[in-house]
């Protein structure tokens, strides 16, 4: 079967591979405007994640167009429109094209740069990333597929609950856009009816900017830099004074806390484990008559986030979690393991050139915005098309990456408990087409990923359904083909993917945006 797709996909990656930062700059860099089909006005009342109100942060009443203070902001625009630079004309069409966008490119471009694990001691032992002292090496974080699904759930679900506390406040208090009030002023970034005050630009930057104290803590400052762009172009594009970005800021900036007192009991701060753990994983898995898992990275370098699947999820609760843990996989000495061997082996002796595009096109290892990272690009590439408004482009993306937080929980739960080998352990004429994750092998997490993401891609995107469920099968056979994985592993990561995919489609079809 020839992959459309891939081919047309596969020589931009290619050149991208060293900096996923140029490819996201390349694809993106000439988006038109972001002009809603529906500016979702209602968005107020739909479901949120952690808030329980979404007037749980006050913000004051906005100034009346008469007063001399909001005339004095409209001046202001004004301005900045009489003498705009070249930069400032740029930022602003950057910026036009969506926050909710340009936040989750900027988050995967610091997840490709974080996603390097770090190097040994001279003893032989692994450093581990410090969050209480982030700068020292190795930085925090090591942005893995676990972390970066956990830090994309937790900004999207954020940004998602800002934006719909933003929008109740844009219907209650129901402020005109400056370039509503004042016909001397230019819509620069687009024009609406829907309420300026408080600006959504700056609750997306607010709230991001916060999240990211936590996320990436040795890149605030270049963070804020962002948030400040963000919100300068917002007021000088027309669409919000300084009073809206003023009041958007600062309740983006609160609620913010809400996701991050989450994130601090979460369990995901365990989730390296002790030596202990690691030992302990080891022996019981021999106890059970099995050969266990062993790194192949050279000194043996501890499993990656050994208790990652104790973390709490977002779409349903930790007993749930446990119950998604699929049944055990071939025992390692069966005859079903050696026919499953064998398959691999073949696979990986006789490459053919359809499979590594495959294995190329979904590595997504090292340096790269990681399996995660790569089902938001594909999403975003998707929602641009739809020119959905930024509280809808945050709910999507919420549930995706929900989705896939939990997937990498249930899918970390279950390499833990069986603790099972790679194909290249138990036979090493396997040579693996590209580079061997430092963990158990069942179950696939690029399969598990990919069958929750195609699963809430395709109720959201219902044209896209046979699309999105045909990439997740091509992710996942690339582990199989690139030798990383048996086809157990494949099969039953992307049905439990999907099950996790179908408590995201769950709680869509009862969160009022439909």
């Amino acid at each position: 079967m020839k992959h459309l797709y891939i081919k047309s996909l596969v020589a931009l990656f290619l050149l991208s591979l060293a900096s996923c930062k140029k490819d996201i700059e390349f694809r993106t860099a000439h988006l038109p405007i972001l002009e809603p089909k529906n500016i979702d006005l209602d968005a107020g009342s739909w479901k949120t994640v952690l808030l329980t109100r979404p007037d749980t942060f006050a913000i004051a009443t906005p100034l009346d167009k008469s007063n001399a203070n909001y005339i004095a902001e409209l001046n202001e625009i004004k301005g900045f429109q009489r003498n705009l630079t070249q930069d400032q004309s740029s930022n602003i069409n950057y910026w036009a094209a969506g926050g909710v966008l340009r936040w989750n490119e900027l988050i995967r471009e610091l997840v490709a740069k974080y996603n390097l694990p770090p190097f040994q001691n001279e003893d032989g032992t692994y450093p581990i990333p410090s969050s209480a002292n982030p700068f020292a090496y190795p930085l925090f974080p090591f942005a893995n597929p676990p972390y970066s699904a956990r830090a994309y759930a937790y900004i999207a679900a954020a940004q998602y609950d800002a934006l719909v506390a933003c929008w109740h406040y844009k219907k209650l208090y129901n402020r005109a856009a400056p370039y509503n009030n004042d016909s001397s002023i230019i819509a620069k970034a687009g024009k609406s009816n829907l309420p300026s005050y408080p600006s959504e630009a700056a609750v997306i930057a607010g709230v991001t900017a916060e999240m990211m104290k936590l996320l990436f803590p040795t890149e605030i400052a270049a963070i804020q830099e962002k948030a400040t762009a963000h919100e300068e172009a917002t007021i000088m594009s027309g669409s919000a004074t300084r009073s809206d970005v003023n009041a958007g800021d600062a309740l983006g900036r609160q609620i913010a806390q809400v996701f991050i007192a989450r994130a601090k009991t979460d369990k995901a701060g365990k989730a390296v484990g002790t030596p202990t753990d690691w030992a302990n994983f080891e022996t019981s898995t021999i106890a059970k008559g099995e050969i266990p898992w062993i790194s192949q990275d050279s000194p043996k370098r501890p499993g990656m986030l050994p208790l990652y699947g104790n973390v709490k999820p977002f779409l349903f609760d930790t007993t749930t979690a446990k119950s998604l843990v699929p049944p055990p996989p071939p025992l390692t000495g069966s005859d079903q393991m050696k026919i499953e061997l064998a398959e691999v082996l073949s696979y990986t002796n006789n490459p053919t050139i359809e499979n590594q595009q495959l294995v190329l096109f979904w590595g997504d290892g090292v340096g790269t915005y990681t399996p995660p990272g790569h089902w938001n690009a594909i999403a975003a590439e998707d929602f641009i098309t739809k020119n959905f408004s930024e509280v809808r482009w945050a709910r999507n993306l919420a549930l995706l990456n929900m989705a896939l937080m939990d997937a990498g929980i249930v899918c970390w739960k279950t390499k833990y408990t069986y603790y099972n080998p790679r194909p290249s352990q138990l036979d090493p004429r396997i040579k693996t087409l590209t580079g061997l994750p430092n963990f158990p092998s069942y179950i696939s997490g690029h399969s598990t990923f990919s069958g929750a993401a195609a699963a809430i891609l395709g109720y959201i995107i219902p044209e896209r359904a046979s699309a999105y469920t045909q990439m997740a099968n091509d992710a996942s056979k690339s582990r199989l083909v690139g030798g990383l994985h048996y086809r157990s592993d494949c099969e039953v990561g992307l049905r439990v993917g999907n099950d996790i995919g179908q408590y995201a489609i769950e709680r869509a079809k009862t969160d009022g945006a439909n």
